[in-house]
């Protein structure tokens, strides 16, 4: 197909008026989420952190990631089965984690039961159930009325995120790139 000469430069000015006039599209499904676990306050029994409503104010997909941030000289993080995070027992962990920057990689959809397993604080109520429920709905993961989630780069679990400048940047060269080599 063979154009003119001013019709590929009109159609390339158009492209470029285009691209750089309106914003790139500015979301990009399949980012895995980073969840600080209490938020701001983080992993503690300071502050009475409702761990149970921090944790159902968020939707939870597979291939996020659950932060635990918290002062390993007095807490740690075990990861439990559903009849040891009732009782608060400590005695057969699934995982045990004491880091005090402890992240983990969400890969089923099921209930991962965590508490802390420093004697008395999980009666105290310093555990959480992160839920992952088989969700395939359209509709983007509601925030929490707390600071947002880290996001991290694009992983196949479905969730949402914003571009970063270096992501729209080759987004734009590779649509220039495209009209370039298309009308020339």
């Amino acid at each position: 197909m063979a154009f003119s000469v001013e019709y590929r430069t009109s159609a390339l000015r158009l492209c470029l008026v285009l691209l750089f006039a309106f914003p790139a599209p500015a979301i990009i499904t399949g980012a895995a989420v980073v969840y600080r676990v209490g938020d701001s306050a983080g992993w503690t029994t300071i502050g009475n952190v409702d761990y149970k409503l921090w944790a159902a104010t968020k939707t939870f997909q597979v291939g996020d990631i659950i932060r635990f941030e918290y002062n390993p000289q007095f807490h740690k993080v075990m990861q439990v089965t559903h009849r040891h995070y009732r009782s608060c027992n400590t005695t057969h962990p699934i995982a045990t984690h004491t880091s005090g920057n402890d992240s983990i990689s969400i890969a089923s959809h099921s209930h991962h039961f965590f508490l802390c397993g420093v004697p008395g604080h999980c009666q105290s109520g310093q555990k959480v159930d992160i839920n992952v429920l088989h969700n395939n709905s359209p509709l983007p993961k509601t925030p929490s009325l707390a600071p947002p989630p880290l996001t991290t780069t694009p992983t196949p679990s479905g969730a949402n995120h914003m571009l970063s400048g270096f992501e729209e940047m080759v987004l734009r060269i590779g649509l220039l790139s495209f009209a370039f080599l298309y009308f020339y």
